[in-house]
């Protein structure tokens, strides 16, 4: 087990990692911002990246406060479902109640690696081609019904 400065250690190595690898990706270097994540121009609709004990995910939240409006804007989402899962073989997970770590509750839509660690050093290319390729992917994805939801 690791300390918990231990862990924070881990952790930035691991992002700073990420960045460097990203960093080496042609079609991400012409790029100004690698990833579009929290500049999506849409209220409350986000784009994450996340790396667990448990696998990697690529995911759109949708975090308004108001349940009601966050709900809403995840069915607009659900309206062009199949447009968005184009680019996904094997489809995307939809959860309209996740409930984060912290206890908010948030919509989110993503795709997911199961089975790869984060403290397994060993498995970090898996981490980081898995959600270099399918952020690109779900950024398509969004860009490709945003304005149909807007």
């Amino acid at each position: 087990m690791y300390s918990r400065e231990e862990l924070k250690q881990l952790k930035k190595e691991f992002w700073e990692g990420f960045g460097t690898y990203c960093s080496e990706i042609p079609s991400l270097k012409r790029r100004k911002s690698k990833f579009m994540l929290y500049n999506t121009k849409m209220k409350g609709v986000e784009l994450k990246f996340d790396a667990t004990r448990e696998g990697a995910f690529v995911i759109l939240e949708i975090n308004l406060h108001d349940a009601k409006a966050r709900f809403e804007k995840y069915m607009q989402f659900a309206e062009y479902k199949s447009i968005m899962e184009k680019q996904f073989p094997a489809g995307l997970s939809w959860d309209p109640t996740y409930i984060r770590e912290c206890g908010t509750e948030v919509c989110r839509i993503y795709t997911k690696k199961m089975g790869i660690d984060l403290h397994r050093r060993i498995q970090w290319m898996e981490f980081y081609q898995f959600m270099s390729s399918e952020m690109l992917k779900l950024e398509k994805a969004f860009k490709t019904v945003k304005e149909a939801i807007e």
